[in-house]
């Protein structure tokens, strides 16, 4: 995988290296006919402008760049912190970008990021626009998705499967007795590692006989203990016989069980109440919240040695795909019976 140059897209459009220098410039003194050709080519070979090259003759930019959809998030500041760590040690430093679960805002922050020429690319899988995994597949340095296992990686991947770890709640569930199960998961979640998880629930559901269409979808992503507490309503309205709640995560879990209490309902003798994520929130909670455990600082070290081990890996050859699993674990608590 080689990365796009000024000369190919000088040759595809016809013209000289000077003169696609100059449509890429804001004040172009070119005519609007020929840059408008040029920078279609420039799109079309999903070519990203070397702003470092006049400086960096090594073309070593010393940085990672790192995408996040969130940076409120405890577990995505954790995974950071030990992605940092890693590669702290072989002098490269993070720079990091802030996508609020936008596929739209991620393309726009990778296509900035990449005029600065990382020497490696770090993204949260939560679905990615055409041109976004186009651009990474064309721009030749090593890409890793974290955070899920998608069957259809861009370039390497280090996490678990989502749908797999709510598969593996649903059943747990299911075992305690429980049959009348409602998912509660996001608004608009078909780009999100959320849908990974509701569809991990129907698929469980359907294996046991079950209704897979008991599913609430309720605020944008992500879900927020103040969303949780008000899905109740709806909740309770569209599937009132419902005897556990299993949440997209712990934030909409604590949610839910809070308003449950509010209410006068017992948890869990009157509605059990599972989440996502294992965090604090769920193991303080009372009584505390069943969960899927996951490792955010495991996925962080796993991705910094990954990147290192390809950074050092000079040859010319075929660099093989790298897919970590780090697994999941279950956590069955106070809030199911």
């Amino acid at each position: 995988m080689t990365s796009v140059t000024m000369e190919d897209v000088a040759r595809a459009a016809g013209v000289s290296r000077m003169t696609v220098s100059r449509a890429l410039k804001a004040n172009s003194p070119i005519s609007e006919k020929t840059r408008a050709r040029i920078l279609a080519v420039v799109r079309e070979l999903n070519y990203v402008p070397d702003q470092m090259a006049g400086s960096l003759t090594t073309r070593k930019s010393g940085f990672v760049a790192a995408l996040l959809p969130s940076l409120n998030n405890l577990h995505f500041a954790l995974t950071v912190q030990a992605l940092t760590q890693e590669l702290e040690v072989s002098g490269l430093q993070i720079l990091l970008g802030h996508t609020e679960y936008s596929a739209d805002r991620e393309e726009r922050l990778i296509e900035s990021l990449l005029r600065r020429r990382p020497e490696a690319m770090v993204l949260s899988y939560d679905g990615h626009t055409a041109r976004t995994q186009a651009l990474l597949r064309d721009i030749g340095i090593p890409v890793v998705e974290i955070w899920e296992l998608p069957s259809q990686s861009i370039d390497n991947a280090v996490g678990f499967s989502n749908a797999e770890a709510a598969r593996v709640m649903t059943d747990a569930l299911v075992a305690r007795g429980y049959r009348n199960i409602t998912f509660l998961g996001e608004a608009n979640d078909d780009w999100t590692r959320g849908a990974a998880r509701r569809a991990g629930f129907a698929d469980a559901m359907q294996g046991h006989g079950l209704s897979a269409d008991r599913v609430v979808k309720f605020g944008a992503p992500p879900l927020s203990i103040e969303s949780g507490a008000a899905a109740v309503e709806n909740l309770l309205s569209a599937y009132p016989d419902t005897d556990c709640v299993f949440c997209v995560s712990d934030a909409a879990a604590f949610g839910v069980q809070s308003e449950l209490l509010r209410r006068g309902m017992r948890v869990p003798e009157d509605i059990a109440v599972a989440g996502f994520g294992d965090f604090e929130v769920s193991r303080f909670a009372s009584p505390s919240i069943s969960t899927v455990v996951v490792d955010p600082e495991r996925i962080g070290r796993e991705t910094g040695r990954m990147i290192i081990r390809m950074l050092s890996d000079d040859s010319d050859r075929q660099r093989a795909r790298e897919r970590i699993d780090i697994g999941v674990e279950i956590a069955l608590r106070g809030s199911t019976a």
